[in-house]
């Protein structure tokens, strides 16, 4: 043992914890050169931890989207500040919400446009 493993170390503090959403928006925040909204201030102290009931709602998934499906994604991410995870979320929430016919009527349109 030498003297430097009896040097006093400073206690780091422990890290927030913080939910995964808001972990995506703070890093695309990040990446476009915005302030941190995670840093301490009044908006992460109202925000909730990622804690066991959080991480259960969230399951890792693998889509595979088209060329024109992702630039569209990526444009409505841009254009709205909020995660692209959390915009599927919302899409796939909107088109279970509506009825089978306007489904079966959204699916055929979507299969005429791809045919042309």
């Amino acid at each position: 043992m030498s003297l430097t493993d009896l040097k006093r170390h400073k206690i780091k503090p422990k890290a927030k914890k913080v939910s995964v959403d808001d972990f995506i928006e703070d890093a695309n925040n990040y990446a476009h050169g915005k302030p941190s909204r995670l840093g301490g201030g009044s908006v992460a102290k109202s925000r909730t931890g990622l804690n066991k009931k959080s991480t259960r709602l969230y399951r890792h998934a693998t889509f595979t989207l088209t060329e024109a499906s992702i630039s569209q994604l990526d444009s409505i991410a841009r254009k709205t500040g909020i995660a692209k995870s959390k915009l599927l979320r919302i899409f796939i929430r909107d088109f279970h919400s509506l009825s089978d016919k306007a489904q079966a009527e959204m699916i055929a349109r979507d299969q005429a446009s791809e045919t042309q």
